[in-house]
């Protein structure tokens, strides 16, 4: 046994105050772990008076003491209860005055399908009740659009269908997309981000929302109530346009259309140029066959005024009325046929300026569009870009990656 003599430094130099040494044990806590995510089910559940929520999150091993603040239970999808199985983000900390751990939890979401119906149907009678799928709100679809935006992941095959369908019924239109994960943690914010940048953009008709097909949680993202809140406050009118027919998704009574698939989405927010020329046809056959039954129905009472008895004597009379009258055949067919292909010439200006404004016909005269490889941002100025920053520049055929070794400004200055 050692003892120390007055002076002397031992164990009492390493004498910690019981809040200081939780203290430490806190930062070393809050240090060592960032925000992560643990699954486990629900126990000892509690909603404070003060409107925070208390609970344990637990599997056979262990449990975890946790605390949900009342300002991030705003988007909650669904109710929480004592053995619901869920997955919990949040982050590691310690509530000192108890001594122990516990986690700050900023989301929570149900696991199984089971549970993900249930959080649908509570979210989706929520929103029905504050109004967001009212009917006398919904925005009418523009039937001739410039610009169409598309929200949707880049390397789907949801975009290649979109793409596809729009370039073979009406390729004179611009398509712009706003690209955005559409499954796992972290989609919802997106797309409801996407959602806004088109709206922000300006000049957009119409925008596409969706995704190819997949189970419940692959759809998920488009059932979350940030998504559903974007379309509704989106000035643009919005096609939901989420997984098959089959499926539906709080995005798809948020919106104000809904398609079956992104494919019927195409087609439906644009018409079939092959229709257009063929209603054309048609308006010029009945133009053409209302204008000769006009000339039959005046032809028919001349020649029954000619066959009366008392003007018989002014058959030169009525021959002039007659020819007259064929004159003004003439004239109305000439007229019908002016009218026609007036309608016709207009038609064909109008897909030409449209066609115009397609960016791959800027493309094809020469141009390229250059954009940053890290963000997708469109570079208009020397401005916008550093040395060592990847270029990707599109081409009318292909595109080329490329590196800035220098930055020039107006004047050549560096």
């Amino acid at each position: 046994m050692e003892f120390f003599r007055e002076g002397h430094t031992g164990y009492e130099d390493s004498v910690f105050t019981v809040s200081g040494l939780t203290g430490n044990i806190r930062e070393l806590l809050e240090g060592s772990f960032s925000a992560v995510w643990v699954e486990g089910e629900i126990s000892n559940f509690k909603r404070h008076s003060s409107g925070h929520m208390y609970f344990s999150i637990k599997d056979p091993g262990a449990s975890i003491a946790c605390v949900l603040w009342r300002g991030r239970q705003a988007n909650m999808l669904f109710q929480l209860r004592d053995g619901l199985h869920v997955k919990i983000f949040g982050r590691i900390t310690v509530f000192e005055k108890y001594g122990k751990y516990q986690l700050d939890v900023i989301q929570i979401i149900p696991v199984g399908e089971g549970n993900l119906q249930q959080a649908f149907f509570e979210l989706k009678q929520r929103l029905f009740e504050e109004g967001l799928f009212d009917d006398a709100l919904k925005k009418p679809v523009p039937r001739f659009p410039r610009i169409i935006g598309v929200v949707t992941s880049p390397t789907g095959a949801a975009l290649q269908d979109i793409i596809s369908v729009i370039g073979r019924r009406f390729p004179c239109v611009t398509i712009v997309v706003s690209p955005a994960r559409v499954q796992g943690d972290g989609a919802a914010p997106e797309i409801a981000r996407a959602i806004g940048q088109l709206n922000d953009l300006g000049g957009v008709d119409v925008i596409i929302a969706g995704r190819g097909g997949g189970s419940l949680e692959d759809l998920w993202a488009f059932n979350e109530e940030i998504v559903a809140r974007a379309v509704y406050d989106s000035v643009v009118p919005v096609v939901s346009a989420v997984g098959h027919e089959v499926d539906v998704t709080i995005c798809d009574f948020a919106a104000d259309v809904r398609a079956p698939t992104p494919s019927a989405a195409a087609e439906l927010v644009v018409p079939d140029k092959k229709e257009l020329l063929l209603t054309i046809e048609t308006l010029h056959e009945n133009m053409a066959g209302l204008a000769l039954q006009q000339i039959a129905g005046k032809q028919r009472v001349v020649a029954s005024v000619v066959s009366g008895y008392a003007f018989r004597s002014m058959e030169n009379y009525v021959q002039q009325r007659m020819q007259q009258a064929d004159a003004m055949a003439e004239k109305l067919s000439a007229a019908a046929v002016r009218r026609i292909e007036k309608s016709r010439a207009s038609y064909e200006k109008i897909s030409g300026r449209l066609c115009a404004m397609d960016p791959n016909s800027v493309l094809k005269r020469g141009y390229s569009i250059t954009s940053l490889k890290s963000s997708g941002s469109v570079v208009t100025s020397s401005e916008q870009v550093e040395s060592g920053d990847i270029l990707e520049t599109t081409f009318s055929s292909g595109q080329a990656l490329s590196v800035v070794k220098q930055v020039l400004q107006e004047g050549g200055d560096t």
